[in-house]
Parts: structure tokens; sequence; C-alpha cells
């Protein structure tokens, strides 16, 4: 009985796209939520998990993406500067050196000792080697080149990090591949 319990708990904390009426990604939200949404007719259920959900009175295909039925409008918001994000935007990837397999740290581009500021634009994942190398100098200082320059992430970019295999079909509508033939239909 436990282990049909948590099957079920595991299907409906799955993960569910959830997009704008105007087709635009807004946020994720777990299946139950979107079933509760696809119930009252608040929303409609544009791809679908291969499962199906089931209640004493109705059955119904499990939301893998979701769309509004009205517009809403919502002001970029910003997505929080934290060491975890920081990390995700970069892949938990060493921008200097590009290794992945070792603990990282953040790096200031500009040293805060030289008025650099904890910002998007000036903070790295960094592997403690390439840290210790650069030490209290500028990339340019040190040697050392960035793989990339760091930037702010958007809501899509955030988004994307949430995309497994099973949520394939979410890739068109986060820009990640060209749309199907018929997908908007």
């Amino acid at each position: 009985m436990k282990t049909i319990k948590n099957h079920v708990n595991g299907i409906l904390n799955r993960q569910v796209l959830v997009l704008n009426q105007n087709y635009h990604p807004l946020l994720v939200c777990t299946a139950r939520r979107a079933i509760s949404l696809a119930y009252l007719g608040k929303v409609e259920i544009i791809e679908k998990y291969r499962e199906t959900v089931h209640s004493p009175s109705i059955a119904m295909p499990l939301p893998s993406v979701v769309k509004l039925d009205r517009f809403i409008h919502v002001r970029e918001s910003s997505i929080v500067l934290s060491r975890r994000n920081i990390l995700k935007r970069d892949r938990h990837q060493c921008q200097y050196c590009e290794r992945r397999s070792v603990p990282m740290t953040l790096d200031h581009i500009i040293p805060k000792e030289r008025n650099g500021p904890d910002s998007w634009e000036n903070l790295v994942c960094c592997c403690h080697t390439c840290n210790r190398a650069k030490g209290n100098r500028t990339p340019e200082q040190a040697g050392m080149k960035l793989m990339r320059r760091p930037k702010k992430p958007t809501r899509i970019h955030y988004i994307r990090q949430f995309v497994k295999r099973e949520q394939s079909s979410w890739r068109p509508y986060l820009y990640m591949e060209p749309m199907r033939t018929g997908a908007l239909a």
C-alpha cells in the first residue's frame, strides 16, 4: 500500500511547464497543481506524459505542458543572485579551465578589494585551483581567459534547467529546438 501511495505522490509531484496564453514560458509547477487548474478550466493541456491519473469520477492525462486560458501580465521578475544560481547558470563548470568534477567556488572577475560588485556580470563559477591562481587580480592581469562573459539569466534560461529526458516536449516552448508542425493546432 505504501509503495502505491509513494508512486502516486511521485507522479503528482512531476514538473509541469506553465505557458502564458501567448505560449510564453511562465513557470514550472507540480502535476498536482496543473491537474487542479485543468479541472477548473483555467489551463489547456498542451503536452502530456504517458501516465493517466484517475479519480473516482474522471480520468485525465498527466500534464507535461499547460497553457493558461487568459493572458497574465507579469513583470519580468528577477532571478535571485545566489551562489546556487550562479553555479546553475555556469553548469557547475569552472569558467577558466572548464573542469566540472571538482568542488566549485565563486570568483569575482573584478576583485571585491577593487570594488568589484556582487552581480551576475561579475561573479562566475570557479574551481579552487583557478581561484588561487587568479588571486586578487583581474583575469587579464592573471593571464587567464573566461570561457564566456557572464550575464544575468532570463526566466527562460532559468526554466531550461528543469528540462530532463522526460520533459523533451518542453524543448520547443523554451526555444531549445524548432516547434513541431501542428504542435499549436
